[in-house]
């Protein structure tokens, strides 16, 4: 974030909005941002897994001027995955560092066993297809600074 901030680039925050009793339900200790927007950046609350489904994501983008992304953050078969499909089917690029989005142990379900948390990552990110830039560090990303 720091390099995206001191190259003028946008940072904008997708906040889920989790049904009542969830971690993420709304007001509650599991809802608040890790990472503190600061002063002008965007939040975008939303309560689909696609960020861009029910908000006005795209608008801000294009209001941004920004054609492509570069997106990290929790639940990489879900939200993550979710909301890279849908920009890439809007017409974004994307790129998805390996080491900056996660998500939980796969727990076993009916004979299968278990999957950790790193391993249910890549798959979310394999399952992205060729269209999607993938790296191996956040630390590898450069943004170009804007006016």
């Amino acid at each position: 974030m720091d390099k995206a901030r001191s190259a003028w680039t946008p940072v904008i925050f997708l906040q889920n909005d989790g049904p009542a009793g969830a971690l993420d339900e709304p007001f509650q200790p599991g809802w608040k941002l890790y990472f503190p927007p600061l002063s002008g950046e965007v939040v975008v609350r939303k309560s689909e897994d696609d960020g861009f489904e029910g908000t006005d994501l795209d608008a801000i983008l294009t209001a941004f001027g920004v054609r492509n992304l570069v997106i990290c953050g929790v639940l990489s078969e879900m939200c993550i995955a979710a909301t890279a499909r849908a920009a890439l089917e809007r017409g974004y690029g994307v790129l998805l560092p390996h080491d900056a989005h996660a998500t939980y142990d796969v727990p076993a379900g009916p004979g299968s066993q278990g999957v950790p948390a790193a391993m249910a990552a890549r798959a979310a990110e394999w399952s992205l297809g060729d269209e999607i830039r993938i790296c191996a560090s956040a630390r590898e990303v450069r943004f170009k600074e804007r006016a």
